[in-house]
């Protein structure tokens, strides 16, 4: 879809060519972690557009930046510590980068958006000195009570350097979930080659657009999520800061991430074979191609399909059905199928931030976990079906009264 008229003021915000062409029209949304308490439910909230546009040059799928960083993170409701999954993988991460790099007493690691440090808690049980930096006042707090140095700060030019000044520069700089999270990337990913040792590595892993499209995870685009890339784009934000990929893994999380590895183009480092081999995968899936992005609307449309015609038989039936998870991805799920508790009597999430408070926009409650086995649901409906193992592994006590789960993306299955 081309909007000729209402997009044309609206610029790539990585090489500035004009917007014109819709991937995903998700209708209007809250702030997904704008969680809303019990004295708020007879105010009105803020809606947002959540129309997610491709730029026919360099093929970065964006949002506009609707509202400031400041307040989409100055306080924050996600803490990573609550994922048993994501804590396992940040130890296997840090054992591997400290064989890869021999990092020691007298290394550095620096993570921007550190979370509560739930990765660098495993730099500091080893003995490798480490900084976070984290634009979340509240969840920085609970990475200092971890042990975990933190430095609460958006990461960019003017604040990397103030970084250096005080710290030094790091021999491995972490970004995890983080580029997708910036409005301006070139101030970002110059701030990330400030804060970079010369010889440094950096790692960054995202979420990559390929795996959306194809695995119809529609549910990934919210305001906080600003950029939507594939590796070949990453690689153009890098190249203009004078930093290269030299490599490339593959990684499950949220769904099918890449996690990339950067150096400085003056280190000369070599680059492995994978990164043109990924590349050329791409172009094979067609990332280079307008119509791949383009057609993307009407694969999300058929999504919604699903999901609500299961509902709709289920709740006919006369079946309970409860959510487990309030994640941001779940937020967009509901707000554009327009799930309220007329399908899901109430969510459960392992994070007390959230508990006693409501959906936005849905306005489902949220409760304790403990909730789903005094109700005793006929289904459980997974909103942050990235973790469909550890709550299945979680939750086996649901079977004991016939319970089952329902993982609505990347296909909806029902899973006894």
């Amino acid at each position: 879809m081309t909007r000729p008229t209402d997009a044309v003021a609206l610029r790539c915000r990585l090489c500035e060519t004009p917007l014109r062409h819709t991937f995903a029209d998700l209708g209007s949304s809250p702030l997904c972690q704008t969680h809303v308490a019990p004295a708020q439910l007879s105010e009105p909230e803020t809606f947002y557009p959540l129309h997610a546009m491709v730029c026919e040059r360099c093929f970065l799928v964006q949002l506009p930046a609707f509202v400031p960083p400041a307040e989409l993170f100055g306080e924050y409701a996600y803490f990573s510590s609550y994922a048993d999954a994501l804590v396992r993988q940040a130890g296997e991460y840090c054992d591997a980068m400290t064989r890869r790099l021999g990092l020691g007493p007298r290394s550095r690691v620096i993570e921007v958006a550190s979370n509560d440090g739930y990765l660098l808690q495993h730099f500091v049980a080893s003995g490798v000195p480490c900084l976070g930096i984290e634009p979340a006042a509240n969840v920085a707090r609970a990475a200092r009570e971890r042990g975990v140095p933190t430095e609460v700060a958006f990461v960019g030019v003017d604040s990397a350097a103030r970084i250096v000044a005080a710290h030094g520069r790091a021999d491995l700089l972490i970004g995890n979930n983080v580029l997708a999270h910036v409005p301006d990337l070139h101030d970002f990913v110059g701030g990330l080659a400030t804060l970079l040792a010369p010889e440094g590595t950096l790692t960054m892993e995202f979420p990559h657009v390929q795996r959306l499209i194809e695995a119809r995870l529609f549910d990934t685009i919210y305001h906080e999520h600003f950029s939507y890339l594939g590796l070949g784009t990453a690689r153009r934000a890098f190249a203009a800061h004078a930093m290269a990929v030299v490599d490339v893994e593959e990684v499950a999380s949220h769904g099918g991430s890449y996690r990339i590895h950067v150096a400085h183009e003056a280190a000369g480092r070599p680059v492995s074979p994978r990164v043109a081999q990924v590349l050329a995968r791409e172009r094979d899936a067609g990332l280079e191609r307008l119509e791949t992005y383009t057609g993307f609307a009407e694969v999300v449309a058929r999504a919604k399909r699903d999901i609500l015609s299961f509902l709709i038989a289920a709740r006919s039936a006369g079946k309970r059905v409860a959510g487990y998870g309030a994640p941001g991805k779940g937020n967009t799920l509901l707000n554009y199928c327009g799930i309220r508790t007329d399908f899901l009597d109430f969510t459960v999430d392992r994070n007390p931030y959230k508990q006693g408070k409501y959906t936005p926009g849905t306005r489902i409650p949220i409760l304790a976990p403990e909730a789903i086995r005094e109700h005793r649901p006929d289904y459980v409906f997974v909103l942050p079906w990235n973790l469909r193992d550890e709550i299945v592994g979680q939750l086996g006590y649901v079977r004991e009264w016939g319970g089952r789960f329902v993982v609505p993306l990347p296909r909806l299955e029902v899973i006894g």
